[in-house]
């Protein structure tokens, strides 16, 4: 792919993915709230941040989210769940990326292929929960889930060769895991970005509004 456009990055995977383009010759943008000012829980600051770039991008890769709802750790029972809590984690992780994608649109190709990617989580999917818990965090991956699904319907009417899908990374050793990964197998940013972008290489038009992880297995929703 030609050219990227990165947002989030400056958080760990997002670095690592736009370094891992840039190494292979590909024009490179990136976007953060530290470095741009894009705040996904701003949307005239997410317009003006793309308003400002020249389209054609072959990718726009979503690489933001949030662990700890409102500054709560994830809930471990009902009991815990606040609309605080909910509000927060539905900002950024479902609402921002949306916001994204609704002003990314005119960014990406029409007639030629593209890839709009969204991390999502393993833990978003409804049909492999069987611990429950994290519930706030949960019910906002399943909903960017839903939304990139839904847009991805619409795109096969618009931008015919554009594949919209969110992507499940694995446990990556950044900041935002550190208090969770002691149970995980985890791997270096750099490794997960070289296994999402080995997924993006491979996907097709055909494919699009689908969950896929890591090494490319389709999750269920």
């Amino acid at each position: 792919m030609a050219r990227a456009l990165i947002v989030g990055n400056t958080g760990g995977i997002g670095s690592a993915v736009e370094a891992a383009l840039a190494a292979r010759g590909t024009a490179t943008v990136g976007l953060s709230r530290q470095a741009s000012g894009l705040d996904l829980t701003d949307p005239p600051s997410v317009e003006r941040a793309l308003a400002a770039l020249a389209p054609p991008f072959d990718l726009v890769f979503v690489a933001t989210g949030k662990l700890n709802g409102a500054g709560r750790r994830p809930e471990k029972a009902i009991a815990e769940v606040t609309p605080e809590a909910l509000e927060d984690q539905f900002r950024v992780n479902a609402v921002g990326p949306m916001i994204v994608l609704q002003h990314a649109l005119r960014l990406l190709p029409r007639d030629t292929p593209s890839v709009f990617a969204v991390l999502s989580a393993r833990v978003g999917s409804i049909g492999d929960n069987r611990m429950g818990g994290w519930h706030s965090y949960r019910a906002a991956k399943a909903a960017v889930n839903m939304l990139i699904h839904g847009a991805a319907q619409e795109l096969k009417r618009t931008h015919k060769q554009t594949c919209a899908v969110c992507l499940h990374p694995g446990t990556v050793a950044t900041p935002f895991t550190a208090e969770y990964a002691a149970r995980h197998k985890t791997v270096p940013p750099e490794i997960a970005a070289q296994n999402l972008l080995a997924v993006i290489d491979g996907l097709t038009p055909a494919q699009t509004g689908r969950f896929f992880d890591y090494a490319g297995k389709e999750i269920p929703w």
